[in-house]
């Protein structure tokens, strides 16, 4: 009898005992080891620190935008101004130009004083004129009026000029108002 109870033990306790290693390996997968928990932290780490540098770059990329748009607005401020400045220009070149025909010396002179004087402070400014007479056409630059048959130039060739156009630093202020000139029509057809 001693036998069946040892037997009997044996079995209670290999019964234990099968419950208790679950329980360790169950223990064993719910705690992690000291070197997971260092790789997690330093993979977090690296994760937090590219966060950081790539929003250390959208601030600096930032403050670069905004510098070039208040360079922008403190170079372009006095676009409307200098546009309406524009037509005052336009009417002392054609005073000009009748002064010219009359011979009048004194207005004449003064006339082209004050357009000379206008035309730096514009220029100064940074208004240009637009280059128009024996240019190719660009709706870029060039507002076309109409076209003129001629023999003597290349089609889309700027012939006359109605009206200057200018550019404020390299930006179209008012584009050239022109006449293009185009192949003449063939008049040998009957």
């Amino acid at each position: 009898m001693p036998q069946k109870k040892k037997q009997e033990q044996d079995k209670a306790a290999a019964v234990n005992q099968v419950p208790q290693e679950e329980e360790a390996s169950v223990a064993e997968k719910s705690e992690p080891s000291a070197e997971e928990v260092l790789a997690e932290s330093q993979a977090e780490a690296q994760k937090n620190w590219d966060l950081y540098l790539r929003e250390r770059a959208e601030l600096e990329n930032y403050r670069k935008r905004m510098q070039r748009e208040k360079e922008d607005l403190a170079r372009f401020a006095n676009e409307n101004l200098l546009r309406d400045m524009l037509p005052i220009l336009d009417n002392l070149e054609r005073a000009v130009d009748h002064a010219e025909q009359d011979q009048e010396g004194g207005l004449l002179e003064g006339v082209q004083m004050t357009l000379d004087q206008f035309r730096k402070t514009l220029e100064r400014l940074g208004v240009v004129p637009v280059a128009a007479i024996g240019e190719t056409f660009s709706p870029d630059c060039h507002e076309a009026m109409g076209q003129l048959e001629s023999a003597e130039h290349a089609p889309n060739t700027v012939v006359q000029e109605m009206q200057k156009g200018y550019t404020l630093n390299d930006r179209l202020l008012r584009p050239a108002l022109v006449m293009i000139a185009k192949a003449p029509a063939d008049s040998s057809k009957d």
